[in-house]
């Protein structure tokens, strides 16, 4: 509920400072506004008072964002994310209330076969025995 409400704040001030910072003048001027000091408010007086609003949102909007990351901080545990994964994990696996059986003698484990045939298996499979080639005399 706060972090909405936070949330608001820094879109409702960001809105704010993009407006104020739009109606300067680039070149200090502050609303494009000129003539004597007679008028009701001076274009120097305009300037000053839309910098100061400006530094005052920009740091409503600083705050309001490290509030907010401080705010959304606050549920996290001190665990790493492996860690909450593996307690994770026990903690929805259900207790049961009767004792468990002990687990029944492991079988031995069966020689896998490879996956490619060896030599040996080749030597078993061939039938006869490998002559080797005669050599010619040379001439």
């Amino acid at each position: 509920m706060l972090q909405t409400i936070l949330l608001v704040a820094i879109i409702i001030v960001a809105i704010s400072l993009t407006g104020v910072v739009l109606l300067q003048r680039s070149e200090g001027g502050a609303l494009g506004m000129g003539g004597g000091p007679s008028g009701f408010m001076t274009a120097r007086g305009a300037g000053n008072l839309l910098t100061k609003v400006t530094w005052v949102l920009a740091a409503l909007l600083f705050g309001l964002t490290i509030l907010l990351t401080v705010v959304g901080n606050m549920d996290r545990a001190a665990v790493s994310g492996i860690d909450a994964d593996a307690v994770g994990s026990l903690a929805t696996k259900p207790a049961s209330s009767q004792p468990q059986q002990q687990p029944a003698q492991p079988q031995p484990a069966q020689p896998a076969k490879p996956a490619a045939p060896s030599l040996d298996d080749l030597e078993a499979s061939v039938s006869a025995p490998a002559q080797a080639p005669t050599q010619q005399p040379a001439r």
